[in-house]
């Protein structure tokens, strides 16, 4: 499983990549966490305000900071 996390590198950015990690430990899945900061690569995405999270490249969350209870149950039906 592929998470990235699309965002500038701005405090919800990292909140947000922390609660991913947190969901995945806690989840005990294997999957690969990728911060992508580029502004032309999150433009492919479409979407209009960051942070987001993606999963296997399907946007789940975009322009606000999930909780990890929230990431944990998308990952359970991903």
């Amino acid at each position: 499983m592929i998470i990235k996390i699309l965002g500038s590198g701005c405090s919800n950015c990292k909140k947000l990549e922390h609660n991913a990690k947190k969901a995945v430990e806690e989840l005990g899945i294997d999957a690969q966490i990728i911060k992508v900061q580029n502004p032309s690569e999150i433009m492919r995405y479409r979407i209009m305000s960051t942070p987001a999270l993606v999963i296997n490249e399907r946007v789940f969350i975009a322009g606000r900071v999930a909780k990890t209870k929230e990431i944990k149950e998308i990952l359970m039906r991903s």
